[in-house]
């Protein structure tokens, strides 16, 4: 829990990856995300606080409305369908847009997204939101529309903060929130804080090439480890 926070911090997600890869050894899906989710909310506000000043609306706002209509069909997913081989396309198509991140970083290249790409990445951020809480995709989308590393931070977490109501709401009309997922959320609150703050301080003494190098990094991570993962689970 530490290091995912630590990580989330500092790049503004990814802890989902560090914290769903520990818990998937042992527990089911339908168990990690909603337990993610209720720990992960309150880290989002303070990063959208602390990074407030950085925020814009026309970045965050298209983004959050793509994701809910995307959030829809994943939470149902999630409850009723087996998600292995939609994990497989996912962290494919995760992987793909890390190494198209990192050689546009090696060139230098500041290109305009197309739209249809950006709505397309939007939806599909939407369902593997609903689905499994990952905002790898989210990152992707984000990275390709701000500046600097407070911007990014902060945008995201504004998605997240959206798109973390409405998958509460939804899962509690679903009944995939417990009571036993909200009693073990409360317990893991204080570890969140203590790594979140840490990473929020190294955030601020780290450069913004580094940090832009750690996205890339835990956006690769978060697709080849949902694609090998989940082909162990196929042919097991």
């Amino acid at each position: 829990m530490l290091c995912a926070y630590i990580i989330k911090g500092m790049c503004g997600f990814a802890n989902t990856l560090v914290f769903s890869t520990m818990l998937s050894f042992g527990t089911n899906n339908i168990a990690i995300t909603p337990l993610e989710l209720l720990v992960g909310y309150p880290s989002n506000l303070i990063i959208a606080y602390r990074e407030r000043k950085a925020i814009t609306i026309r970045v965050w706002i298209p983004l959050a409305g793509l994701v809910v209509a995307g959030s829809i069909p994943g939470t149902f997913l999630l409850k009723n369908g087996d998600t292995t081989v939609i994990k497989i396309l996912f962290g494919a198509v995760v992987t793909f847009i890390a190494a198209e991140m990192f050689f546009r970083e090696i060139k230098k290249e500041r290109r305009k997204s197309s739209p249809l790409l950006l709505g397309g990445i939007g939806i599909l951020s939407g369902l593997l939101c609903g689905l499994f809480g990952i905002g790898a995709l989210l990152a992707a989308y984000v990275s390709r529309t701000t500046d600097n590393n407070s911007a990014f931070r902060g945008n995201l977490c504004m998605v997240f903060i959206i798109e973390n109501t409405f998958r509460l709401i939804t899962y509690s009309l679903t009944g995939i929130l417990t009571i036993e997922i909200l009693r073990n959320a409360l317990m893991l609150l204080p570890f969140m804080l203590a790594g979140l703050i840490a990473g929020m301080k190294l955030a601020r003494v780290v450069s913004e090439q580094r940090i832009k190098k750690l996205v890339i990094l835990m956006l690769a991570l978060s697709g080849i480890s949902l694609v090998v993962d989940n082909i162990l689970r196929l042919i097991s």
